[in-house]
């Protein structure tokens, strides 16, 4: 009877500590965890025993001092399990009760402190806190004609954002406001403008001008630009060094397994005049691969099979010794780029964003361009990736999936590799008797001063062979009654009719490769808007409102996500490879995902 009295109030005992108690492992089970191999923690709970009688303690205790300690000891480290043992058969029972109730109180404390937060036990593990970094701009605002007549922005062919917010939505949750840009999203997709009648002019300039879809009383200014393709077996010699991320953070499975895989879609496409180097870096850079005909398709293979993920992020000392392979093997005349692939961790060595430009540009102006390919979630740097392609005179894109990772370099190499015009920079002049507001949608990343126009020294965009360029002005018609700003009591007045019928005057300026002096190109804008939109601007309206949409929509008047699904899926045209089908998935996705104040009261009215 003893025996049950004193089991029962040892359980009672347990129970309270397991349910209620603020407390602190006993000696033995830290003994026990040093029987068993395991560390000791540097803040150890520990219970306060349950009263036993002194002779009983002594025992214990001498068979916990053993060499190897008692079968108790050994069969109970911290945090695993033990099954109760059954009760003795005889007395005396107590010694071997109080080493069952450290046991079971090991079992119970590890089930409990799973659930309770600790200092200690509950630090975040890698990768369970997202740290992914995107740069804060304020969304383009409305300008008024007659204050701030032109417009001038440098072109961006990115498209990183658009497959970043993709691989979001597919993972069931909206992005950040930061994470969007409406470029991008445009730029995604192929809109069929008419190239060039020759290659004196590297592109071919289209504009179209038609009422807004989510508000009749706008209009949309489309400016298209089209380079001139060039197939793939015509691209001259490429000289191309391969920057693989190999730190620690790449070891998943849609980061550096999913970079050898890309890697191997562009392997088949190389020719023997081509040059492919590979240079990794982790916690310090080195040559995986030095610069090997292009033919030699097996060994390129291997090398990239060879790469493995593991230590720190040492990328400043990566991009100075990809750079140096890159002088070594360049090609005059070719194609010379650097080709980084990461998820955008700079945390050892050249880790100043400064000191990473300046060492950028040194190796732009020898003719080695850079161009950034972004991986994976949760510490993905789409900041650091989007800055060094914007400085190296190259591309940002994000691989999300083998298909994009084939499409950037396969499908795509000519536009993603050979740049057939530098600088190019876009201004338009709006005519203030035709138009009495405007917004660009997009581009804020490359606004740029009036005077850097006509600046050579100032650095814009590339455009690819083969890649297209869009953007898109929402503008309000002279006397509209949908104007967002009032206008100005002492401002200048100017007669409608003025100017004739332009709209705005288009100027664009480039440089051919290999060239220090800009050319100009001269428009004028016609201000007859059709009655309808065409089929390409109606599905880049639609990009462009998702865009708008996923940053809160401020600009939409209650157009939401039901009715630009719609706008897209009708103007879906030929879509042979399904993007714009999966894009409008991606529109119902946002649909599913937001809040009914995100979406606006019109859309869940528009179902």
């Amino acid at each position: 009877m003893k025996l049950k009295a004193l089991l029962r109030s040892l359980l009672l005992a347990l129970l309270v500590i397991v349910t209620g108690c603020s407390v602190s492992r006993p000696a033995t089970d830290t003994h026990a965890r040093k029987n068993d191999g395991a560390s000791t923690p540097t803040a150890e709970p520990v219970v306060e025993p349950a009263p036993t009688n002194p002779q009983a303690t002594a025992q214990a205790k001498s068979r916990s001092d053993g060499p190897s300690g008692s079968p108790a000891d050994r069969a109970a480290p911290a945090g695993r399990a033990v099954p109760m043992p059954a009760a003795p058969p005889a007395p005396p029972a107590p010694p071997a009760l109080a080493e069952v109730a450290a046991m079971s109180y090991n079992a119970q404390s590890a089930k409990r402190m799973a659930y309770m937060p600790s200092p200690t036990l509950m630090q975040p593990m890698p990768g369970d806190v997202n740290t992914e970094n995107y740069t804060h701009r304020d969304t383009n605002p409305v300008q008024l004609v007659s204050e701030q007549p032109v417009s001038t922005f440098s072109i961006d062919v990115d498209t990183g954002s658009y497959t970043n917010v993709r691989r979001m939505l597919g993972a069931g949750q909206l992005p950040p406001a930061d994470a969007v840009r409406a470029e991008e999203f445009i730029n995604y997709f192929d809109y069929g403008y008419t190239p060039p009648a020759s290659r004196e002019q590297p592109f071919s300039v289209t504009t179209e001008l038609a009422p807004a879809p989510w508000n009749a009383k706008r209009q949309l200014l489309l400016v298209g630009i089209q380079g001139y393709r060039v197939p793939a077996a015509q691209i001259p010699a490429s000289n191309l060094v391969f920057l693989i991320d190999t730190s620690g953070s790449m070891d998943e499975a849609d980061k550096l397994p999913l970079l050898q895989a890309s890697l191997k879609q562009l392997v088949r496409q190389l020719r023997r005049q081509d040059r492919v180097a590979i240079v990794s870096y982790a916690g310090y850079a080195g040559v995986v691969l030095p610069s090997t005909a292009g033919d030699q398709h097996a060994t390129i293979d291997a090398a990239i099979d060879r790469l493995s993920a593991g230590g720190s992020t040492n990328g400043g000392a990566g991009i100075e010794l990809a750079y140096a392979q890159a002088e070594q093997g360049f090609i005059k005349g070719g194609v010379n780029r650097v080709i980084l692939a990461t998820d955008g961790d700079f945390n050892v060595g050249t880790v100043n964003e400064e000191a990473l430009k300046t060492t950028i540009e040194d190796h732009r102006k020898s003719g080695v361009a850079l161009t950034t390919l972004g991986f994976g979630e949760g510490n993905y740097n789409d900041a650091m990736a989007v800055m060094l392609a914007d400085v190296g005179n190259g591309s940002h894109h994000y691989i999300d999936s083998l298909q994009e990772g084939r499409r950037v370099l396969v499908d795509e190499m000519s536009a993603t590799l050979l740049t057939i015009a530098r600088d190019v920079k876009i201004q338009v002049e709006f005519n203030p008797a035709q138009v009495q507001e405007y917004r660009l949608i997009g581009y804020e990343k490359r606004m740029l001063k009036r005077e850097d126009f006509n600046n050579d020294k100032v650095d814009a965009g590339e455009i690819g062979a083969g890649a297209n360029v869009t953007a898109i002005y929402e503008i309000t018609p002279k006397g509209s009654n949908a104007a967002r700003i009032d206008p100005l009591r002492y401002g200048k007045h100017v007669a409608t009719g003025e100017s004739g019928n332009e709209l705005a005057f288009l100027r664009l300026r480039y440089k051919l490769p290999g060239q220090s002096d800009s050319k100009l190109v001269e428009q004028p804008i016609a201000a007859h808007a059709e009655a309808q939109a065409s089929e390409r601007l109606r599905y880049a309206a639609a990009v462009a409102a998702f865009a708008d949409a996923l940053r809160g929509g401020k600009y939409l008047d209650g157009y939401g996500y039901t009715q630009i699904a719609k706008l897209a899926n009708d103007a879906r045209g030929d879509d042979a490879d399904g993007y714009r089908a999966g894009f409008v998935q991606l529109v119902k996705l946002a649909s599913g995902l937001a809040t009914r104040g995100h979406d606006g009261a019109s859309d869940t009215a528009a179902r």
